[in-house]
């Protein structure tokens, strides 16, 4: 197939945790946000989490108000965060899962075993004008279970295969892969965009990149991580450069 342009979802909810470290304004994740597009992004992430660890609902409202890209809010599937994503009107809602113990999001969401919880969700969310996406494993099952949601998006945890790459375990890494090729491939022969995120680098993002059914990267630690090194534009725009090498090689 032809490979469609791929974009790139900059995550600046770990702006916000450097900025609540200490308290006050600053850091501020809309002047990341701002200066992440300006690089290049092709959109911007925030995840409000229930405890407000990092991105606040303040944070939310600005971002809506004050940047020219899309706005992805990431939520946990909650009443107080449905309210909230309605009354912000992201251009879309990303649904996550979310424990409050974690450090980080821990696996993707699960479509099966909640299906019924999830679907009125994704219903309220669509009919309020926001585009709906779930973050899934990547498996035949889960594509599947996504599409009966009624979901029209879906970010595939690329997690597993990352973690897999930086400890060293190269087979578990090649299957991790192959399990994300074919649910993209899945996806797309069913009429889902895919998306994709968590844990990528340089190194996975121009990997990942090569594979034709996915449109959109969402990436945030690690651009901050680079950020220290090289400045956040610097690190969005190299980036950019590793998904368009990658993508090259899909075409």
């Amino acid at each position: 197939m032809t490979a469609p342009p791929l974009r790139l979802g900059v995550n600046v909810d770990h702006v916000a945790t450097v900025r609540n470290a200490r308290g006050g304004a600053l850091p501020d994740p809309v002047r990341a946000a701002l200066l992440a597009i300006e690089a290049g992004a092709d959109g911007i992430t925030a995840h409000l989490r229930e405890d407000r660890r990092h991105i606040r609902d303040e944070d939310m409202q600005r971002l809506r108000r004050e940047i020219s890209k899309p706005l992805n809010f990431e939520m946990a599937a909650t009443a107080q965060m449905l309210d909230i994503a309605l009354r912000v009107k992201p251009h879309a809602a990303c649904l996550v899962p979310e424990k409050r113990t974690e450090r980080t999001t821990e696996g993707g969401l699960d479509v099966i075993g909640a299906h019924d919880y999830l679907r009125p969700f994704v219903d309220q969310l669509r009919r309020g004008g926001v585009r709906v996406s779930l973050f899934i494993e990547p498996s035949l099952d889960a594509i599947d279970a996504a599409r009966s949601i009624g979901a029209p998006v879906v970010e595939l945890h690329t997690g597993a295969w990352c973690h897999a790459i930086e400890e060293g375990e190269s087979d578990k890494a090649d299957r991790e892969f192959g399990r994300i090729r074919v649910a993209a491939a899945r996806a797309a022969e069913i009429g889902l965009e895919c998306h994709a995120g968590h844990g990528l680098d340089f190194a996975t993002a121009r990997k990942i990149a090569s594979l034709p059914q996915i449109v959109e990267l969402n990436i945030g630690h690690f651009l901050v991580g680079e950020a220290i090194f090289s400045g956040l534009a610097a690190a969005v725009r190299d980036m950019r450069a590793a998904m368009d090498e990658g993508r090259a090689h899909a075409r």
